[in-house]
């Protein structure tokens, strides 16, 4: 384990002429992440963090261990071998009994086709599974129920015991690549192009059995859906390969938005650069949302755009985030997002008020969806009015944090212990706030001095 104190952050050879990436430079005053601890157990790639409760997190990738970590100092709390190939999925399963996040229980998938669950506390499997025909690609906990499902080429219920309670027929070769839960015990899968809403039944007085009941086909995407992501309490959204963004009613699994164009050349400044970024279809994938009370963030190719809820429009974007793929993004306090990439950075944004001007355009080929579309140029200049006056907003980059030299595949926000990431060169990363661990270093020392009589407080 390695602790560094930074100053600021370096920006990579040759990135400026890579592409027009925006930057900043070695003064980073707005970043309180000045300190770094690297973090080494991994010895492959390292694609998934989860955070277990306040200060402990799990780490896991294509070296099919997993391993417990304290957030506050970086110690290897336990190391989690039973797997034989990579892991493809994990989640917390908390027990019943469990208190204040004491014998937490983790689930993790793995491409030998097995399912373990795992004492947090221990470090020893709790039960396995092995009788699955396909590798499990995703997991869920359906709390209310107290069962968890997997997502493979198949869909199975899965009760605490580890007793398989019902399962669907052989759904696709492609498999299910996401699963989220919405109300009336359904659950939403996608295969390929196709959303499948599933119904888990339960057992009643005339039927004894679990079943899961196939409700509904969705197959209004054209290509393979990569993301999947409940919005808030009505919706919940999806993206695909090809730039579609829908958003879906909760509760009728009606579409109520729909783009398929994201990026239109004509509507913005660069007319020639955005055709050139067209020609890549990786620069239009839709590879994540997140969202919080008032927005819904998409990573999408290498850009990030924030889209208003309220104002029903996007209010800040910004088309070259990074200078490779996004693969994932969060939000923080005080209006702050978090993004990393394939490029092997972390930069951390704010989304800042300003008073849009006239001649700036807003982008609207993603969400013409919700109204602001160009549907005719008579039509279209009560917008453009209404766009000129708007209140709109910029995110601008705050913090560039460069450590890893591989791809980033993801990170976690911990309030009082900071930033982690996991990356493609096998390491963990633990960012630190430095003034806030430089106010812990000073305090401890005081108790030190204070425990062994060398301070001594005059009245």
């Amino acid at each position: 384990m390695l602790r560094w104190l930074i100053g600021g952050s370096r920006e990579p050879q040759g990135l400026a002429e890579k592409s027009p990436l925006h930057t900043i430079g070695e003064e980073q005053t707005q970043n309180p992440y000045t300190e770094l601890i690297v973090l080494k157990a991994h010895h492959d790639i390292v694609r998934f963090l989860v955070q277990l409760d306040d200060y402990r997190f799990a780490s896991a990738g294509d070296d099919g261990i997993v391993v417990v970590w304290n957030a506050q100092t970086g110690e290897k709390l336990l190391e989690l071998s039973g797997h034989t190939q990579k892991i493809t999925a994990i989640i917390p399963f908390p027990s019943l009994e469990s208190f204040e996040g004491k014998n937490q229980q983790i689930l993790t998938a793995s491409a030998d086709r097995t399912v373990i669950v795992w004492d947090c506390d221990t470090g020893r499997p709790v039960q396995r599974v092995s009788c699955f025909q396909s590798t499990v690609k995703c997991l869920t906990v359906l709390q209310r129920l107290d069962v968890w499902l997997s997502g493979g080429n198949d869909l199975c219920v899965w009760n605490r015991e580890l007793d398989l309670l019902c399962r669907t027929g052989h759904l696709s070769d492609t498999g299910i690549s996401a699963l989220i839960e919405i109300p009336n015990n359904c659950v939403v899968a996608a295969v390929g192009k196709e959303l499948i809403i599933f119904r888990v039944v339960t057992p009643t007085e005339e039927a004894l059995e679990w079943d899961i009941l196939e409700v509904q086909r969705l197959h209004d995407h054209q290509d393979n859906i990569l993301s999947l992501v409940n919005i808030n309490d009505l919706s919940f959204a999806t993206g695909s390969h090809v730039g579609e963004l829908i958003i879906w009613d909760i509760l009728d699994w009606t579409m109520q938005a729909y783009e398929r164009n994201f990026w239109n050349p004509c509507l913005q400044l660069d007319t020639q650069q955005e055709i050139k970024l067209c020609q890549k279809s990786n620069d239009i994938s839709i590879h994540q949302f997140t969202c919080d009370e008032e927005n819904v963030f998409a990573a999408v190719g290498r850009g990030l755009y924030v889209y208003n809820l309220q104002m029903k429009r996007v209010i800040a974007c910004q088309k070259t985030a990074h200078d490779s793929n996004v693969l994932h993004i969060a939000t923080l306090p005080n209006r702050q997002l978090v993004s990393c990439s394939e490029d092997g950075s972390v930069r951390i944004w704010e989304l800042r008020e300003k008073q849009q001007l006239p001649a700036e355009p807003v982008p609207t080929g993603f969400f013409n969806m919700w109204g602001f579309g160009r549907v005719n140029k008579q039509g279209s200049q009560p917008i453009k009015k209404q766009q000129e006056i708007a209140t709109s907003c910029s995110l601008e980059l705050i913090g560039d944090l460069i450590g890893h030299s591989s791809s980033v595949e993801m990170f976690l926000y911990f309030e009082d212990h900071g930033l982690v990431t996991c990356s493609a060169d096998h390491l963990i990363i633990l960012w630190k706030n430095g003034e806030r661990e430089s106010g812990l270093r000073s305090l401890k020392l005081f108790q030190k001095l204070e425990e062994d009589g060398g301070l001594y407080l005059s009245v």
